[in-house]
């Protein structure tokens, strides 16, 4: 071991070592520790560019492996993730915290300046480490400055991400992917499919990200299909590409799963039928009402009593296309997305930031500081979400599923397939549920009646649900009605409409809940802080279309809770079928498990 000083030489006034800005007063950061400012750095570049959740699960894990690496390298037992070098200082906060630093900004700049291309963030960075008297010059791996042993773990750690599978050096492009189906041109009625089953690329005038990014071009290219290889934490390396495989998803035609396949699809149509708050119908969304479900289900009818103040929970009734509309676009992360897995990020620092939390790693022994409790979180909680990434995107590349916007305007497009003897009868069409799918006849749409606007089209498929795209989302709501099955979409922004990769299984679900288990084992309760935690999203301040018409508040009493409404909101949106949705909450759990003990 060789022991240094965090700041350099002896005497009354020594000279700052070169890594150190002279005259220099760092900003005040608050209770902020060193670990939570880069977290949180890295979390407005995520903002700023393309979502892409395999990508930033996989930066997220690679920052905190760093910045684990930093702090274990000052700790004479701590196991360091690629960093192994045993180093001593006379003020290790202030070692750990410059180690932290260098190998924070190292690491950012190469992923976002360079490969992601973000024009401001080298601007941004440099700005960060200026605020903390560091300076973003000093590139030196040579020596045992902190500042040199963390451009040495940044090093390391972005080698790791030269040969991690990623392919990074090919912009995480994939060698080898090309949809089956042809594209789906949005705009038009319909969808042509060689494969009802597998995933469909779609056609957009324009197309802009989740959080307004333009995107070149105006077809959809599969993003990650070869995720499943890259380099997991805690998760073995699959040959196939497929480290978690729970088998298929339902197929339709399939003699074994066909029923499934049709009723997920029904289910969706049903989500959209209750998007409409004319309706009047309320619901209490109270984690007395709400939550507690048996991992992969939804059979849970609520929490009988809040365990903080050993009292029920107060109903919580709200309309229920508020709350549905809501709840969907929170979990959205948009317009400045910071994705699946950074939302978690956002959701463990609120955590800590609860009046009265104890820092107690595992809810028990002494409460461990600001900078530890942050370093061994963001490591264990990005360690499961990049799992999770790579688990789940195995599955989207390996099964290549479809979307519900396909499949639905596809089966809609075939006719109905509960009864032969009726008309527009087809094996692959949508089922018949009265008041929710139905065949146009001349009697259904004559002047007053259910189907009068779908007059032209008798014999062919009307559903219940969502209008779609409003022409000024500020101002109006779509509401629900009846429409063709060839023209659904999904309660989503006519730029964006659904991700641009396969839906088995959910990222959502499995981000979720992978988070959920870490954040349960962290803090050593399933419980958020007080046994509740709660979201205003305020009457108007929706972005798909106006609303809600009132104030709404979700609630979550467990941090499963949040993850299974993570996983419902995207069925509610009509992104994903709830198959996708339960198996990728399974597969989350898994994750969270093996990152937690592996951590």
């Amino acid at each position: 071991m060789v022991l240094i000083g965090a700041l350099g030489g002896g005497g009354c006034s020594p000279a700052p070592p070169p890594y150190v800005a002279r005259d220099c007063t760092p900003a005040d950061r608050g209770d902020r520790s060193m670990a939570r400012i880069w977290d949180e750095q890295m979390l407005e570049l995520i903002r700023q560019v393309v979502p892409a959740p395999t990508v930033h699960a996989r930066n997220l894990f690679h920052l905190s492996a760093a910045m684990w690496d930093a702090w274990a390298a000052y700790d004479p037992t701590a196991d360091g993730y690629v960093f192994t070098e045993k180093l001593r200082a006379t003020d290790v906060t202030a070692a750990r915290e410059a180690a932290i630093s260098f190998a924070a900004y190292r690491i950012l700049l190469w992923r976002y300046a360079t490969v992601t291309d973000l024009e401001t963030a080298q601007e941004q960075l440099d700005a960060t480490m200026t605020s903390l008297c560091y300076d973003p010059a000093f590139t030196s791996t040579e020596g045992d400055s902190p500042a040199a042993v963390g451009n040495r773990i940044a090093a390391l750690i972005l080698e790791v991400g030269r040969t991690d599978g990623a392919r990074e050096d090919e912009r995480y492009a994939p060698s080898d992917y090309a949809p089956v189906n042809e594209p789906l041109e949005v705009a038009r009625p319909g969808a042509k499919m060689a494969d009802p089953n597998r995933w469909q690329p779609l056609s957009l005038s324009r197309q802009l990200s989740q959080n307004g990014i333009p995107i070149p071009g105006s077809v959809q290219s599969f993003i990650g299909p070869h995720w499943g290889r890259v380099q997991a934490f805690a998760l073995p390396p699959s040959e196939q590409g497929t480290p978690i495989d729970p088998g298929p998803p339902p197929r339709l035609g399939d003699p074994a799963t066909d029923a499934a396949f049709k009723q997920a699809a029904l289910d969706i149509i049903r989500y959209s039928s209750e998007l409409d708050p004319d309706d009047g119908v309320t619901i209490d969304t109270s984690p007395g009402a709400l939550g507690g479900n048996t991992l992969g289900t939804n059979d849970g009818t609520g929490h009988p009593v809040n365990p903080a103040t050993g009292q029920p929970y107060a109903p919580n009734v709200q309309l229920r296309a508020d709350f549905a509309r809501a709840l969907a676009e929170f979990w959205a992360d948009g317009p400045k997305s910071e994705t699946p897995p950074g939302h978690w990020n956002v959701v463990a620092n609120s955590v800590a930031d609860s009046p009265g939390f104890e820092r107690r790693i595992g809810g028990v022994g002494e409460p461990v500081d600001a900078l530890e409790w942050d370093v061994k979180l963001y490591f264990a909680l990005n360690g499961a979400v990049h799992d999770a990434a790579v688990a789940a995107w195995g599955l989207k590349g390996y099964y290549d599923s479809s979307r519900p916007i396909s499949t639905i305007r596809y089966m809609g497009g075939r006719g109905q397939s509960s009864d032969p003897q009726a008309p527009a009868y087809d094996p692959q069409g949508l089922p018949l549920e009265d008041g929710l799918v139905e065949v146009i006849t001349e009697a259904s749409s004559r002047p007053g009646e259910r189907h009068a606007a779908l007059a032209d089209h008798v014999g062919e498929i009307a559903i219940r649900a969502w209008r779609g795209f409003p022409e000024d989302p500020a101002t109006q709501t779509s509401g629900v009605g009846w429409i063709r099955a060839v023209d659904w979409v999904p309660y989503q922004r006519s730029t964006f409409v659904t991700p641009a990769f396969a839906g088995y299984v959910s990222g959502h679900s499995a981000f979720s809940r992978a988070a959920a288990e870490v954040m349960t084992a962290f803090t050593g309760s399933e419980y958020f802080p007080g046994g509740l935690a709660e979201w205003r999203v305020p009457a108007g301040e929706l972005l798909h279309e106006e609303g809600p018409t009132r104030d709404v508040t979700l609630q979550w009493a467990t941090y499963y809770d949040a993850a299974d409404q993570a996983g419902l909101s995207r069925l509610i949106m009509g992104i994903h079928i709830e198959p996708d949705d339960l198996e990728g909450r399974r597969i989350g759990a898994i994750c969270g498990i093996d990152a937690w003990a592996q951590a």
